[in-house]
């Protein structure tokens, strides 16, 4: 049998995908942009990108019985945002929202990177039976480990398109 593509390749190349994206939000941002809310109450680029990094730390994290690299790796400290510790921007009003301040793009990716690493780590673990196991009971029905790994992917492509939009917008005003 020719080794073919398993579903741990693809969610991989999924999450592989998210970094780049990220990567280029960011790019060349300053703090006035990183900052910018186009509209009262709307997120800016470095709360989407810290948000989006915090889910998939935390969800990750859980799921494969690691520590969140936020925590374990001083991230919070870093960051200095004033918010609770396990805080990942869900539910956040737009207070909240505002809290979420960062002087340099790099700090963002930083992070974002460190995340990525461990993610890529517990995926690389993965047999496909894995993917069956629940890690969610809370739900009906309960969330497998496959479910929880797509949710999360769909979940960060969606904050990271969110903030390369902003960044266009942004490009635009500008130009």
């Amino acid at each position: 049998m020719v080794d073919g593509m398993h579903a741990k390749d693809i969610l991989i190349d999924g999450y592989g995908r998210i970094q780049e994206e990220v990567h280029a939000a960011l790019d060349g941002l300053g703090p006035d942009e990183l900052q910018h809310r186009p509209a009262p109450g709307a997120n800016s680029i470095a709360w989407l990108v810290w948000h989006l990094t915090r889910v998939q730390d935390d969800h990750v994290a859980d799921a494969f019985e690691l520590d969140q690299v936020w925590l374990s790796q001083g991230w919070e400290k870093r960051f200095g945002l004033g918010l609770p510790r396990h805080d990942t921007g869900y539910g956040h009003t737009p207070a909240k929202v505002a809290k979420v301040r960062v002087e340099s793009a790099d700090l963002l990716t930083g992070y974002y990177d460190a995340v990525h690493e461990q993610t890529l780590g517990a995926l690389r673990s993965l047999a496909a039976k894995d993917l069956e196991r629940i890690v969610d009971e809370r739900w009906d029905p309960p969330v497998s480990l496959g479910v929880r790994l797509v949710s999360v992917l769909s979940d960060d492509l969606q904050h990271v398109g969110q903030a390369a939009y902003l960044r266009g917008l942004l490009q635009s005003a500008a130009a």
